[in-house]
């Protein structure tokens, strides 16, 4: 790989990394929470067998993705695999199972991990397919008080996998080098014949220790480039609509560089990037890293004790929150003043009110006279757009959220004109036909647009 390659592959294993752990453990990052005992939604392949037993549940996950270029390819398989981990206490000579297991500053349960899993599978040819197994094991960890005794210890069991990844390159009528790259990763885990553990209550934890989790792609080519599905060139538009994908959605990596692409389990869009001042690994990726640091560090000892002995990486993520320095704090707090840099800086301030005086406190609309969000207006276009107003939503190229993408076209009420402490300015609306848009509004929970997302509808006009 040339340089440029190789370190866009660096940016887009790393931004895999946050698919891979999205939602591996959720705040406030402690097995026994309830929203902890759900977990591994995304790219999740079970075995034949249980899809056998559920059909809600799939086996396989294939993408189709287009190529310029003669270049040779190489795809990445990545995904987690689940190792369940019990808790046991010391009697004398022997390790006995318990429920819960105080050690040092830590509080061990019952929980499962996950061990990440990468094969790099070289295409070769038009068509290709190689099968891997991935061992199964048994770990055992002591766990030693403070004076160096033998309080306990961890046992962690991991089930064999085996899968299937298959590889298929057309090379359709076209003036241009192109091809058309399909791949296919199947789950194809036998049945145990002897099934070591006994599953209690609902069977999908049980099936999960016999899946892939969070599986997902990443593909390279030399002397080449990806093109994108979403935008891709005119002359391979055609091409691009009939490529089919199930269960991945194939993006450019980060950067400039199209010579990689991320097929992922969850929506994305084209180059996209970890944020830079996000430098302490959260598993809510999609939230905000100020909110969850601080959140974090107001947990009481005990909920600090259980959230170190869920799992290393949950214990390594307190260790940074309660490590993290001034400087960081800060640019994690001044994030949101970048927004319009990031986003090219088409949000309107010319409707911005001045600043209050540094005195005034600006969490507090009640104390700063200058705004009135009920009676302020902004003009987009021709039309003055204030409260009542009925707009028609069209939301940016900056939006990421695919809920979005739902709302484009629908008619809106705008509630509120919103300036910030930045100078953007912020339309709160309801959507017109959502049938719990007055429950919405009592509550004051609204949907924000930029006055460059939304379209004015005159009386008169029709939707």
């Amino acid at each position: 790989m040339t340089n440029t390659t190789a370190s866009t592959w660096e940016a887009a294993r790393s931004l895999a990394d946050a698919v891979l752990y999205e939602g591996y453990v959720l705040y406030p990052y402690r097995a026994g929470s309830m929203k902890n005992q759900v977990r591994f939604q995304w790219g999740v392949l079970m075995p034949p067998d249980v899809v056998a037993q559920d059909p809600s549940e799939s086996s396989a996950q294939r993408t189709e993705v287009l190529v310029d270029g003669r270049g040779s390819l190489r795809v990445a398989v990545r995904f987690l695999q689940l190792q369940h981990r019990t808790v046991e206490r010391r009697a004398g000579a022997r390790f006995h199972p318990v429920d819960r297991l105080d050690v040092g500053d830590a509080t061990y349960t019952t929980f499962d991990e996950a061990v990440p899993r990468e094969y790099d599978v070289p295409v070769d040819g038009d068509d290709g397919e190689v099968e891997l197994e991935v061992e199964g094991g048994r770990d055992v960890e002591h766990l030693n008080d403070p004076d160096g005794s033998v309080r306990g210890r961890l046992v962690r069991v991991r089930e064999p996998l085996r899968l299937g990844v298959t590889t298929h390159v057309e090379r359709p009528d076209s003036p241009y080098a192109v091809r058309v790259l399909s791949v296919r990763v199947d789950n194809r885990t036998p049945r145990p014949a002897s099934p070591t553990h006994t599953p209690r209550g609902p069977a999908r934890p049980d099936w999960l220790r016999r899946a892939l989790i969070a599986d997902h792609l990443l593909l390279r080519v030399d002397r080449g480039r990806f093109l994108s599905p979403t935008d891709p060139p005119e002359w391979a538009r055609p091409l691009s609509e009939a490529c089919t994908h199930d269960g991945l959605v194939p993006v450019l990596g980060p950067g400039s560089d199209d010579s990689v692409m991320l097929a992922s389990p969850i929506i994305l869009y084209d180059h996209a990037e970890l944020a830079p001042e996000s430098e302490t690994t959260f598993y809510d990726a999609l939230e905000v890293d100020e909110l969850l640091s601080l959140r974090t560090m107001t947990l009481s000892e005990d909920e600090k004790r259980e959230m170190r002995g869920t799992d290393p990486r949950t214990a390594t993520l307190l260790g940074e929150v309660d490590a993290m320095p001034p400087d960081l704090w800060d640019r994690l707090h001044g994030t949101v003043r970048y927004l319009d840099q990031m986003s090219g800086g088409r949000n309107d301030a010319s409707r911005a009110p001045e600043l209050p005086p540094l005195e005034t406190p600006w969490w507090d609309p009640g104390s700063d006279a200058s705004v009135d969000p009920e009676h302020d207006t902004v003009r987009i276009g021709e039309v003055e757009v204030g409260r009542g107003a009925r707009v028609i939503l069209r939301p940016g190229v900056r939006r990421a959220d695919a809920y979005d993408l739902f709302l484009a076209g629908r008619t809106a009420t705008v509630a509120a004109v919103l300036f910030d402490v930045d100078h953007g300015t912020h339309l709160a609306v309801t959507v017109d036909d959502d049938p719990g848009s007055d429950l919405k509004e009592s509550h004051g929970r609204y949907l924000y647009f930029a006055p460059d997302e939304v379209e004015p509808l005159v009386p008169g006009d029709v939707p």
